[in-house]
């Protein structure tokens, strides 16, 4: 199944210099100036949401009413 996204042009302003290393190093990298901003946007941007599911996961440890009976949680198998 193909999957095409739409995708937004966006313009930047950027001092020259910049924008020549940030070539060079991405054409270094095999990749492009567009492709990493878009990376890093998408990092950014999932952030928050990333944020948001830590509260709620603590928020729902906090009112669980399950719990380790005292035991220290160690991540492996059942006690």
């Amino acid at each position: 199944m193909l999957h095409l996204a739409l995708m937004a042009n966006l313009t930047l302003a950027l001092d020259h210099d910049l924008l020549h290393r940030a070539r060079v190093r991405a054409a270094e990298e095999g990749t492009s100036v567009n492709a990493v901003v878009r990376d890093l946007l998408s990092a950014y941007s999932a952030a928050d949401r990333v944020g948001a599911a830590r509260r709620r996961l603590v928020a729902l440890s906090v009112s669980s009413a399950a719990g380790s009976g005292g035991r220290p949680l160690t991540g492996g198998g059942a006690a």
